[in-house]
């Protein structure tokens, strides 16, 4: 059994003036989508380029706080907002979610390739292996804000959280997400998306992989307390949710691989009936 070490919320304060560790995971979150896209955009198939990737970042930026918190309210506490709907722009209460910000960054993409008149698909299929870090850096968070623990557990390797009011053994669920979401999903989509791919293919491993994965850990993270199980007595709001990306991911990587073999396949006729 391990202690939580003792980590200050607070990565610095000058005075009234308090930087918490969660907003420096979510700047770097949003560099090192910049840092990765502007190696990404350099390439010759890219469909933006790294003076774009500025513009980009921001769009996906105001997509992920958006989305997030937006998403939180309606999958998770739309009851209270209904009784206080100023409390979606309450941000500093906290709430935000993974689904409600990827839909986020979706509809500003969209948005953005109108803007710079590019495929959308192709776009989503860059920045997909930008999102991991990101999602890294954002557990990394939870881990240190000591929210979304796990559920408690007799392994070697659980641990006891100082704001736990029961202080029992959990599984550090932050860190096995952080680990599959963030460093897992990287290195596929990273080394997957290294050679030419059909299109709508990086993006729809994205969401069977990422959908996947939280499944599985859900299992060991502790529910929501006002929602606990929705389904059969063990299923979360958060495995209800991932379940259509798994299934929309298995349709869209399937898809284009169809599609681009029946392109194949026409090109090579086309060029038989011409010689």
């Amino acid at each position: 059994m391990f202690t939580y070490p003792e980590i200050d919320p607070v990565a610095i304060a000058l005075g009234p003036l308090k930087i918490h560790w969660y907003g420096i995971m979510y700047l770097l979150a949003f560099a090192s989508a910049l840092g990765l896209g502007l190696l990404r955009a350099r390439k010759s198939w890219s469909p933006v380029k790294p003076k774009q990737m500025e513009d980009a970042v921001f769009y996906a930026a105001v997509g992920v706080v958006a989305g997030g918190r937006i998403g939180y309210v309606v999958f998770y506490n739309f009851a209270d907002f209904v009784a206080d709907p100023l409390w979606l722009f309450r941000l500093w209460e906290g709430g935000m979610s993974f689904h409600g910000g990827m839909l986020g960054v979706v509809v500003a993409m969209w948005l953005y390739t109108r803007k710079i008149k590019q495929p959308f698909l192709k776009m989503m299929d860059f920045a997909a292996p930008l999102v991991p870090a990101g999602l890294f850096f954002g557990r990394i968070g939870n881990f240190i804000g000591q929210e979304l623990w796990g559920r408690p557990t007799d392994s070697a390797w659980g641990m006891i959280f100082p704001k736990d009011p029961e202080q029992l053994s959990r599984h550090p669920s932050q860190l096995y997400e952080a680990f599959l979401e963030g460093i897992v999903i990287f290195v596929v989509l990273w080394i997957y998306s290294r050679k030419p791919r059909p299109t709508a293919a990086v993006s729809s491993l994205f969401l069977i992989l990422y959908g996947s994965f939280r499944f599985t850990v859900e299992f060991f993270r502790e529910p929501d307390a006002h929602i606990q199980f929705d389904l059969f007595g063990w299923m979360t709001r958060g495995q209800i949710l991932c379940v259509p990306m798994v299934i929309i991911g298995l349709i869209f990587f399937a898809g284009a691989y169809i599609k681009a073999n029946r392109d194949g396949a026409a090109k090579v006729q086309d060029n038989r009936s011409n010689a």
